[in-house]
């Protein structure tokens, strides 16, 4: 059964490890991160932007799908069916498909009508049990077609935001989504600490895991990140095993075109790839 994030992101909070999100794109991303997390023990929360929410036929089938999963694979660890980067409208029709937990994402507005729409969706969102997330400052690179640079976040502007009842805050640290270029400064550590000793408690968020160095990610663990979002890296690792067994000539071997044979290195590979941050995060073990 879906269970909101706010219990294991502040259980994460307090005992200095972070959860990993990780996108969902198709029954195969859904499938492998689930068992990897049934496997390791791990809390797991799994996210949909707008877009592979589309791609995936709608929200209704997405729920679906994870529900029908978690019941045929018996999976007991926690698992939140969390919506990444929603819209104000998205964020309704998420908490109407059946989410157990919202990204409501208006760091584009003003920060009066980011408050606004921000206090409503938590009454909303909370009224049926999900938790949700908000944002402060955006977030750099390439979302859905949206590319920022990377900003830091106000730490006012982030109290503000944390006091309206939220359950957890994704801070701009200068981190982008995507694949970091060659010139990127890094996280700004100040910007976090300086966030965290105004929200206190809250569980922090670090969007664009991706390519993060591992010393940063443990850095940021102990100044309160509780959640860290994955994507890029499991795409990158899907297509690179999925090259491999075409470029092998496998798929022209026997049943190789199968589907089930075609995309099961892919599969194998986004294990991998959530095994080895659930380690880094420190995930393992926790549910």
């Amino acid at each position: 059964m879906l269970v909101s994030a706010t219990e294991m992101l502040k259980k994460a909070k307090a005992g200095h490890y972070a959860v990993g999100q990780f996108n969902i794109n198709n029954l195969e991303w859904t499938k492998s991160i689930l068992l990897t997390a049934q496997e390791l023990n791990s809390p797991v929360i799994l996210g949909v932007s707008e877009g592979a929410g589309k791609y995936m036929g709608g929200y209704h089938a997405v729920v679906g799908m994870v529900n029908g999963l978690l019941q045929d694979l018996n999976i007991t660890v926690p698992v939140a069916l969390h919506l990444d980067h929603g819209s104000f409208e998205g964020c309704y029709k998420c908490i109407e498909a059946g989410f157990s937990s919202i990204m409501f994402d208006g760091s584009h507005y003003a920060i009066d009508e980011n408050v606004a729409k921000t206090t409503e969706l938590v009454k909303a969102a909370h009224d049926k049990g999900l938790s949700i997330e908000a944002e402060v400052g955006s977030i750099g690179g390439e979302e859905d077609g949206v590319v920022g640079m990377g900003e830091c976040a106000d730490p006012d502007e982030c109290k503000a935001i944390a006091d309206l009842g939220i359950d957890f805050l994704a801070a701009g640290i200068g981190n982008i989504h995507g694949k970091y270029p060659e010139n990127w400064q890094g996280l700004s550590f100040e910007t976090l600490d300086a966030v965290q000793q105004k929200t206190g408690d809250m569980p922090l968020v670090l969007h664009g895991g991706t390519g993060i160095p591992a010393d940063m990610i443990k850095k940021a663990i102990n100044l309160g990140v509780a959640k860290i979002n994955v994507n890029t890296e499991c795409q990158l690792a899907f297509a690179a095993a999925t090259r491999k067994y075409v470029e092998e000539g496998r798929d022209l071997q026997g049943k190789g075109f199968d589907p089930r044979k075609l995309l099961a290195p892919g599969a194998e590979a986004i294990k991998a790839t959530v095994k080895e941050k659930m380690e880094l995060f420190g995930s393992v073990g926790q549910a």
